[in-house]
């Protein structure tokens, strides 16, 4: 697939469905590249597509089968749109920084493939806008999601979940208690409540 140079390649780009309940184009808008005029199209499409699908149906697919409907707060970056997001403070990290994986056609130093979302899961937001605590989800999601990393932010518990060859299935936060959650096990009871896993029956 070529970098898309017109709307109706574009459009094509948009309608490549990442896994059964996720296209593309979910994941091509930014509020950065809008306001700022800057093309939030992958360089290297092919490899976009295909580090996204394998994120969505690893860590995204099941959070809908188990939750409903999830939403996207960030997810794919161009290249230069992120680097114009880090030169200019907007919370991207740098492109050659092994934790930028929004850039899903840039694979980090080691060459290894990645893909990173910002989302919501309304169903958990409603009750952390009630105190509910983080680590509640974070031991739910170590517990059944296989993932590299997942990073929790203030706004509406949302969350940074990324895939990448050889997972980690690291934990950290920017909520307080900050910094990396050691404890993955975490408290059973605490998550009684949480609706059954759901996986994927794939064939």
């Amino acid at each position: 697939m070529r970098k898309p140079k017109s709307m109706w390649s574009l459009e094509t780009l948009g309608r490549v469905r990442l896994s059964r309940y996720f296209f593309m184009r979910e994941f091509l808008y930014s509020e950065i590249g809008n306001i700022h005029r800057i093309p939030n199209i992958p360089e290297n499409p092919d490899m976009a597509v295909a580090h996204g699908k394998r994120r969505c149906v690893q860590c995204l697919d099941p959070l809908v089968e188990t939750f409903g409907v999830i939403s996207v707060r960030a997810g794919y970056r161009s290249p230069a749109l992120n680097r114009f997001g880090n030169e200019n403070g907007l919370n991207c990290a740098r492109n050659d920084h092994p934790w930028a994986r929004h850039v899903w056609d840039l694979p980090d130093e080691a060459g290894r493939g990645s893909a990173c979302a910002t989302i919501v899961i309304p169903w958990f937001a409603d009750q952390y806008a009630e105190g509910r605590d983080w680590r509640h989800l974070a031991w739910w999601l170590a517990r059944h999601i296989e993932f590299h990393d997942v990073w929790f932010f203030p706004k509406l518990c949302a969350f940074n979940i990324g895939w990448r060859d050889e997972p980690a299935g690291h934990i950290a936060s920017y909520i307080a208690p900050k910094g990396t959650l050691h404890n993955r096990i975490g408290d059973a009871q605490a998550i009684e409540d949480f609706p059954t896993f759901r996986g994927l029956s794939l064939p």
